[in-house]
């Protein structure tokens, strides 16, 4: 499995979580838009005379998606359980670096997925310990692992990343009346789903990821002034071709180019498994577990 490829599978397992989060781990029966029938049988939708209960909902979700985070849980505890027994462990220093590299190469996290980036550095970690597990036997020459960083040094060096979002408007005092809004305490993400034009990241919040000043995307005074930001500050008005911005920070990752002996274990784990040739995936250790699941084998 590729640098690439392990990227690819960590984000999907993140969006699987996002969407886990979404649909199981929320109330959403404890707000105001509960019904009720005659009967007092909760209701999540009405139309006309006919309703949708609670029950019938997370019918459908179970059906839909159970087997899938299930499965995940039951991953999730297989691969804690069995490094626990092999004692194989993740820093926070190793994940700390990962996760800098991850945000840096990919760049696009959206609102839900950073709001819960405790879960998804859980999803990260037992990512990390699945592939030092499955690898853990493999013996890779030293010389192998120096070849690899000096081939590749460009992917472990990471330009400062600035993680922003803005709001666009078509005039000066639109921007203007946005401004004072946000002194007056309105929310940033509110007000670009709101106001901004730029339809690709409004309904996210006006996110627009994880950028350094290489990105040709978006232009060259938002990294001057993301520069002189401090973390949950927003901008002065900016001058763009289709109007005015105002940027906003969420986080600065500061320029590191990290050395052989920092990487080095990172290399062997992605060379051994390019070497094994098999997909990262906890099923191997399932029985080693003593998995019984509700959907059988």
């Amino acid at each position: 499995m590729t640098n690439k490829q392990l990227w690819s599978v960590v984000i999907g397992l993140i969006l699987l979580n996002v969407m886990t989060i979404l649909l199981f781990a929320t109330k959403p029966f404890a707000s105001d838009k509960v019904f009720h029938t005659e009967d007092q049988q909760d209701v999540v939708a009405t139309i006309g005379k006919q309703t949708i209960s609670q029950q019938d909902w997370m019918n459908e979700l179970e059906q839909r998606y159970g087997k899938e985070v299930l499965k995940e849980m039951i991953d999730e505890k297989v691969i804690l359980e069995t490094a626990k027994k092999y004692d194989v462990k993740v820093s926070d220093q190793e994940l700390d670096r990962e996760l800098i590299l991850l945000k840096t190469m990919y760049g696009s996290f959206d609102q839900q997925q950073l709001e819960n980036e405790e879960k998804w550095r859980m999803q990260l970690k037992t990512s990390i310990l699945l592939e030092k597990l499955l690898t853990k036997d493999v013996d890779i020459p030293e010389k192998t692992i120096k070849k690899y960083y000096e081939e590749n040094k460009k992917t472990f060096e990471v330009p400062e990343t600035f993680h922003l979002s803005h709001i666009v408007v078509k005039k000066k005092d639109e921007a203007e009346k946005v401004v004072d809004e946000l002194k007056n305490g309105a929310t940033f993400s509110l007000l670009a789903m709101e106001k901004s034009v730029d339809d690709f990241t409004s309904n996210q919040g006006g996110d627009i990821g994880f950028l350094s000043d290489s990105n040709e995307k978006y232009p060259k005074e938002y990294f001057h002034q993301a520069g002189k930001l401090e973390k949950g500050k927003w901008s002065p008005i900016i001058k763009v071709d289709n109007g005015y911005s105002i940027i906003y920070l969420h986080e600065r990752i500061k320029s590191k180019k990290y050395s052989y002996d920092e990487v080095k274990d990172q290399i062997r784990r992605q060379v051994a498994m390019d070497q094994i040739e098999q997909p990262a995936s906890p099923d191997y250790f399932w029985d080693e577990q003593k998995v019984d699941w509700y959907y059988g084998k």
